[in-house]
C-alpha cells in the first residue's frame, strides 16, 4: 500500500462517472517524456472517475490478499499490500498537488466529494479484520521467515500502522473511529478553504494617496501597483496578506496606522465571526482527535502522535521547547527594549506594538550592523538564487540540473529541470512554482507528482515539485528575494533532494523518516545559503552583475543572529499552542480565544509578539503537523550538528561527509529508526549546543 495515501490531505466535482469517456488520461500509461502527468490533457471531469476506479482497483487487490489460500508470508501479504493502489496514488498525487498550487471552486468541490470516499476506503483497509489477521500472522512469525532487515522493518511498520489505525478495536469502536475520521476529513477541508479565501480574497489594503506610500522603495510600490490592477483598483496600490506583499510594508512603511491595519488583518484571519471563521472548526477538530486518541488507547492526541516520533513523549517535547524558550525570550526582550529606545529617541509617544516590530527591527539592524534588507535584495535575483542552490547540490553530490521546456506544466510560470547524476544518468525531475496567485495556498512546500518506486525490479524516478509564494517581478525589476525567501528556497530544495535521492524497494519505508526528523534534510541546506563561497557564486547584483562585496557578506553574517529572539519565540509559541490544543484527555467546550490566551500566558509570551500561527489560521496542525509543529526546532538540533560534520573537516563541500549524509539520511533514512540512521551518518549523538550558538543564545 503506497504510503502517500496516508500522508496527503484528503480532498475532492460533482461529475459522475457516466459523463467521462475512456480517454481519461489516468486510465492509461502516460505517453509523455519521463511519464510525467499530461497536465494539458487532465480535465476536471477526470478526477472523480479516476478516484472511484482507483478505490475499486485497490479494494480488489486487498480482496485478493485476503482470499489467498496460501499461508500468509511477506510476498503474498506484505509486499502485495505495499504494491497495491497504484491508480489511486496516480490520481492522488496530481489532484492534491494541484488543489494546493492551482485550486478553484470546482477543484474544491471535487475535494469535498472525494474526501469521504477516500477516507472510507482507507478505513475499509485499516479496519479490515481478515487483512489484519494475515498481517499479524506474518508479524508474529517474522523472525522465522528469513527476512532481510528491510523486509523485517516493512512488516513491523505495517503492523504498527494497522494497530495505530484501530485494527484491534471492537466493532462498535471501529464504527466510532470511522465516524470521527469522516468528520475530520471534512473539517480539514473547510478549514483550509476558509483560510485560502480569507487570505486571498477577503482582505486587502487599498492605498490611493501617494503620501501613504512614504518609506516604501520603488520596487515595493511597483509591485503594489501591479497587485492593484489584478484586484481591479488600477491607478492605486494594493497590499495583501501574502507575506511578499505584507512584510516589506511592515518593514518600511512610515504610516503606523496602516501598518496596524495590515498586520491586524493578518493575525485576525478566520477570526472575525463571519463565514470564514475557523475557531469552532479547530475546536471540533481538537475534540475529535481527543476522542480518537482515547479510542486507540492513548492519554491524549499528543501521546498518540509523539510516541511514533524520535521525541517519544509529550513531556520530552515540552521540556525541550521550554529549554530553548527561556534564552529566546530574554533575547527578544532585549531587542524589544532597544527598539523602544529608538522610538523614544525619535519622539514617538507610544509603546512598541506587534505591528511595529518589523519596522523598528529594520532600524535596529541598521543601527547595530549598518545593514538594511534593501541593500541585500538587489543581489538576490530569483534565478541566481535558484542557480546557487543547484551549485551547492552539484558540489556536494555531483548532480546537475538541465532546464526542460518540452514537458507538460500545470501553469505557465512553472519551470522544470531534469536532474542527472555525475555519470549523466537520470535521477528525477524538479518542478518549480514561485509566485503567489489566487488559486495557490499560502506558504512554501515541497511535494511530488510521483515518488520513487520500483516496478519489475527497476527503479522509477521521482517527480518532485517545490511551490512558494515569492515576490513577483515588476515591469522594471526582476523577482528580487528577501534573505528570508532565499533561506526558504534552499529549505524546500533540501526536501526536494530528499525526495530525489530516496531509494528503497518497499514503499512503506522508503524515505519514511519520523516526523521530527523530516526537517533535517531541508534545514541543513539553509546553512550553505549564507556561506561566503556560496554567496560569491549566486549573490550578484541584478543590474551590474557585481558579486556581493566582502563587506556586505560580513554584515550579513554578523547579523545572522539578529532578531533570533523574536523568530524563536513566535515559533515556540505556536508549537506550544499546537501541543496545548492536542492535550485534551476528553472533549472540552472552551472559549477558543481564552484558551489561546491562557496558553500564551503560561509561557509568558510578551504582548509585542503574537505566535507565528494563531488558532484560527494554524493550517499546519489541521494537516500533517498536528502535535508536531515542534519538529522544526527539534530537527534544528540535528541539522546544526550535521552541518558541523562538514565544518569540522575544514571543507563545507566535503564529498565523503556528503556521501554519508546522502546514503544514511537522504536515501536510506527510512531503513531504521531515525536516531540509528543519524548515528550511522554522524557517529555520535547530536547536542543542543550548536542550535543555541547558531541562534545567538549561547
Amino acid at each position: 500500500m503506497r504510503k502517500v495515501l496516508f500522508l496527503m490531505p484528503l480532498a475532492a466535482i460533482v461529475c459522475g462517472f457516466a459523463l467521462v469517456k475512456t480517454e481519461n488520461p489516468f486510465f492509461t500509461e502516460y505517453k509523455t517524456p519521463f511519464k510525467v502527468p499530461p497536465f494539458n490533457e487532465i480535465k476536471l471531469e477526470h478526477y472523480v472517475p479516476a478516484f472511484e476506479k482507483g478505490i475499486e482497483e485497490q479494494q480488489k487487490e486487498i480482496d485478493a490478499i485476503i482470499s489467498n489460500p496460501e499461508t500468509p508470508n511477506f510476498k503474498n501479504t506484505i509486499l502485495a499490500l505495499d504494491k497495491s493502489g497504484r491508480l489511486l496514488t496516480k490520481v492522488s498525487t496530481v489532484f492534491y498537488s494541484l488543489n494546493s498550487a492551482e485550486t478553484s471552486p470546482e477543484m474544491q468541490a471535487i475535494a469535498r466529494q472525494v474526501a469521504p470516499k477516500v477516507t472510507a476506503h482507507h478505513d475499509n483497509i485499516s479496519l479490515n479484520d481478515k487483512l489484519f489477521k494475515r498481517i499479524k500472522a506474518v508479524y508474529d512469525n517474522r523472525m522465522n521467515l528469513k527476512l532481510d532487515s528491510l523486509q523485517l522493518r516493512t512488516v513491523e511498520k505495517y503492523y504498527n500502522d494497522f494497530v495505530r489505525n484501530g485494527a484491534n478495536l471492537n466493532d462498535d469502536d471501529k464504527a466510532k473511529l470511522r465516524e470521527i475520521n469522516q468528520k475530520l476529513s471534512q473539517l480539514r477541508l473547510k478549514f483550509g478553504e476558509n483560510l485560502l479565501d480569507e487570505t486571498n480574497k477577503n482582505f486587502i489594503l487599498v492605498i490611493d494617496k501617494p503620501e501613504d506610500l512614504e518609506g516604501l522603495s520603488k520596487d515595493i510600490i511597483d509591485a503594489a501597483a501591479i497587485t492593484a490592477k489584478q484586484f481591479g483598483h488600477e491607478g492605486k496600490w494594493v497590499f495583501t496578506l501574502q507575506k511578499p506583499s505584507m512584510i516589506p510594508f511592515l518593514q518600511y512603511s512610515k504610516k503606523r496606522e496602516l501598518r496596524e491595519k495590515l498586520y491586524m488583518g493578518y493575525v485576525m484571519r478566520c477570526n472575525n465571526n463571519d463565514k470564514f471563521d475557523n475557531k469552532a472548526i479547530l475546536l471540533e477538530i481538537a475534540n475529535l482527535r481527543a476522542q480518537k486518541a482515547k479510542l486507540l488507547g492513548y492519554e491524549t492526541f499528543n501521546h498518540y502522535v509523539i510516541s511514533n516520533n524520535m521525541a517519544k513523549t509529550p513531556d520530552a517535547v515540552y521540556s525541550f521547547l521550554n529549554q530553548v524558550m527561556e534564552p529566546a525570550l530574554n533575547a527578544a526582550i532585549r531587542d524589544r527594549d532597544a527598539m523602544q529606545a529608538i522610538i523614544d529617541r525619535e519622539g514617538g509617544n507610544f509603546k512598541l506594538a506587534p505591528w511595529d516590530w518589523w519596522y523598528y527591527a529594520e532600524k535596529l539592524k541598521k543601527e547595530k550592523y549598518d545593514l538594511d534588507e534593501a541593500e541585500l535584495k538587489p543581489y538576490f535575483k530569483l534565478e541566481n538564487v535558484r542557480d546557487g542552490m543547484f551549485y551547492v547540490a552539484n558540489k556536494l553530490y555531483g548532480i546537475t540540473f538541465t532546464k526542460r521546456t518540452d514537458l507538460p506544466i500545470y501553469h505557465p510560470e512553472v519551470e522544470v529541470f531534469e536532474v542527472k547524476d555525475d555519470k549523466g544518468q537520470h535521477v528525477g525531475l524538479l518542478y518549480l512554482d514561485y509566485h503567489p496567485r489566487p488559486g495557490k495556498r499560502v506558504g512554501a512546500w515541497c511535494g511530488r507528482f510521483r515518488q520513487q518506486t520500483y516496478e519489475n525490479g527497476k527503479k522509477v524516478a521521482p517527480i518532485v515539485n517545490i511551490v512558494t509564494n515569492f515576490t513577483r517581478p515588476t515591469e522594471t525589476t526582476p523577482a528580487l528575494l528577501t534573505w528570508d525567501e532565499v533561506e526558504t528556497l534552499f529549505h524546500e530544495f533540501g526536501h526536494a533532494l530528499h525526495g530525489l535521492f530516496t531509494d528503497g524497494p518497499y514503499e512503506r519505508i522508503a524515505g519514511s523518516v519520523p516526523r521530527d526528523m523530516v526537517e533535517l534534510p531541508s534545514q541543513i541546506m539553509e546553512h550553505w545559503a549564507g556561506e561566503p563561497q556560496v554567496l560569491k557564486f549566486y549573490a550578484k547584483h541584478y543590474q551590474t552583475g557585481e558579486v556581493m562585496p566582502d563587506a556586505l557578506i560580513e554584515k550579513l553574517q554578523r547579523s545572522s543572529k539578529f532578531n533570533q529572539g523574536f523568530a524563536t519565540v513566535e515559533y515556540i509559541a505556536a508549537a506550544i499552542l499546537d501541543l496545548d490544543w492536542h492535550s485534551f484527555t476528553e472533549p472540552k467546550q472552551v472559549d477558543v480565544l481564552e484558551f489561546e490566551n491562557q496558553s500564551m500566558s503560561r509561557i509568558k509570551l510578551i504582548p509585542e509578539i503574537y505566535p507565528r500561527y494563531r488558532t484560527s489560521y494554524f493550517n499546519h496542525i489541521v494537516g500533517g503537523y498536528a502535535s508536531g509543529y515542534y519538529v522544526y526546532l527539534w530537527a534544528e538540533v540535528l541539522d546544526s550538528d550535521a552541518f558541523n560534520a562538514f565544518v569540522e573537516t575544514g571543507d563545507i563541500f566535503n564529498k565523503d561527509v556528503a556521501a554519508k549524509f546522502r546514503k544514511y539520511v537522504l536515501a536510506e533514512g527510512g531503513n531504521n529508526d531515525g536516531m540509528v540512521q543519524y548515528l550511522k551518518f554522524r557517529g555520535k549523538a547530536p547536542s543542543i549546543d550548536p542550535l543555541l550558538r547558531n541562534r545567538g543564545f549561547k
